[in-house]
């Protein structure tokens, strides 16, 4: 930021040529009432010149309205409550000296009182105001100018984009971050200056504005942080946020900053340009996987994730910010993983030892996710099609793994319409004995199976005695004719109560 002085009514104060002095102590003022940004100087000997006044100005008078019977406590009150920062008395003009009754009116109302001597022309002090405005804008043009230079080279940087942020930081002297597609920084400066609560609510605010589609710059408070958002991206295919610790920009500052958001948007463009290329590339290699032949995908890539590799298919996945995500696992961490996108979905490879990022990455995104059992690459179209398998069989986001559906997948196949009749005419004796009786022989049956055929937990999830459940047991086993103390027979009787219909 320019450290040209700010105008104000201390920088009108310190100008020895003018002879102003405050007539109060500063210490009997509030806290930055002479700091205050003053926008104009007027002079006015009007009993009343609060209508032809605006906010945030210092008015100069003679005092020859005094002489009139106006009130001077009232005259101060109306002056204070218009907004005006100071009042500037000309002394030796009307009267010699201050009244006491201005100086005690304005101690009142809070108001600064200044002393303007005979020799000063109100048009002078008007002058040496102009003067200090004039000098603020042309050093923040001239800072803006600066900037913009200064920008345009760290553009040029091998990481612009990065370079570009943390410019930005250090020229508005704030914390200055930018947000991908996923809600996560990938790039800041200083990096350090956010803790990592603060860092992850803005992360989730920065999701909402992009899931909404919201384009204008927002403002932000979280606790004690006022952060002001800008979207980087056109309507409906927004690419990021900048975020920026601060409460305001004056017109030079957003001048800045719109040019740092066209410089992301076209780096980020260029990115995606790229991106849509490699995804071209890798739904060919994913063809080449999937004749389990990696050979092409080894040469073409330089490596793959080591062997035995699980493989996931997600669904209704977001492509681009997936890849970006599991691109800054790569960078952070060295994880290695292959990602394509095939009508199936996105189709992820990567090592055992990493397969607990899938359902981080499902959790994140929302996502269903398909998982294969291990396997090495010259079984990767069998891993492919468990991965399908399984995600078939996932309702809602998050991860289904095929090992853990693969027995549910035989009973579900074996389900035809004749093996229910079938099974449901096995189950006949029984269904008609609980019916007539009420003795929940099929309840009793399904939980002691359940529960591994142990009659003790089996009882207490029933609520009953182990000796009333294994009395029930026996005969229910006679009722069917099945011999329930042998493997096969409790195995039949399982998939018989799983085929049949409730």
């Amino acid at each position: 930021m320019p450290t040209t002085e700010q105008p104000t009514l201390r920088a009108l104060l310190r100008r020895r040529d003018l002879g102003l002095a405050l007539v109060p102590r500063e210490a009997e003022l509030a806290d930055g009432a002479l700091d205050r940004p003053l926008r104009w100087v007027h002079s006015s000997d009007l009993a009343d010149p609060t209508p032809f006044l605006s906010e945030d100005l210092a008015l100069l008078t003679t005092g020859t309205q005094f002489d009139e019977a106006v009130g001077i406590d009232t005259y101060v009150g109306r002056l204070a409550d218009r907004g005006v920062l100071g009042l500037g008395f000309g002394t030796e003009v009307h009267r010699s000296g201050v009244p006491d009754e201005l100086v005690a009116a304005c101690a009142t109302h809070g108001m600064p009182l200044f002393t303007v001597p005979y020799r000063t022309p109100f048009i002078a002090v008007a002058r040496a105001h102009s003067e200090a405005i004039a000098a603020q804008a042309y050093a923040r043009r001239s800072w803006a100018l600066d900037t913009q230079r200064a920008l345009a080279l760290a553009a040029l940087r091998p990481s612009g984009l990065d370079a570009t942020i943390a410019e930005l930081g250090r020229r508005l002297e704030v914390w200055a971050g930018m947000f991908d597609a996923a809600g996560t920084v990938v790039a800041s400066h200083p990096r350090d200056r956010l803790d990592t609560e603060v860092r992850d609510a803005l992360g989730e605010r920065v999701m909402e504005i992009l899931t909404r589609g919201l384009e204008a710059g927002q403002s932000l408070v979280l606790g004690e942080h006022t952060f002001m958002l800008f979207t980087v991206g056109r309507g409906g295919h927004l690419r990021g946020v900048i975020a920026l610790a601060i409460d305001a920009l004056d017109p030079e500052a957003r001048s800045v900053v719109t040019s740092v958001i066209a410089m992301a948007g076209l780096a980020m463009e260029q990115s995606e340009q790229l991106a849509r290329s490699r995804r071209r590339l890798h739904a060919q290699l994913l063809g080449s996987l999937l004749a389990d032949d990696p050979g092409l995908a080894r040469r073409v890539l330089g490596s793959m994730p080591p062997a035995p590799v699980v493989v996931a298919v997600a669904a209704d996945a977001p492509a681009g910010p997936l890849a970006d995500w599991w691109e800054r696992n790569r960078v952070e961490h060295g994880t290695a993983v292959f990602l394509a996108e095939s009508e199936d979905g996105v189709t992820m490879c990567l090592s055992v030892g990493d397969e607990s990022l899938l359902d981080e990455a499902a959790a994140r995104f929302g996502i269903r996710i398909g998982v294969s059992e291990p396997e090495g690459y010259a079984s990767f179209s069998r891993a492919h099609a468990q991965a399908l398998t399984a995600l078939r069989q996932q309702g809602t986001h998050g991860v289904a793994r095929y090992a853990d559906t693969v027995g549910s997948r035989i009973l579900a196949a074996l389900a035809t319409d004749e093996a229910r009749l079938v099974a449901e005419s096995r189950l006949a004796p029984i269904r008609e004995h609980d019916a007539r009786t009420g003795a929940e022989l099929e309840r009793s049956l399904r939980t002691w199976l359940e529960h591994d055929a142990k009659a003790e937990s089996a009882a207490v999830a029933l609520g009953v005695h182990r000796h009333t459940l294994r009395s029930r047991i026996a005969h229910a086993g006679a009722l069917l004719d099945i011999d329930l103390s042998t493997f096969p027979a409790r195995a039949e009787l399982w998939t018989i109560l799983q085929t049949a219909r409730d």
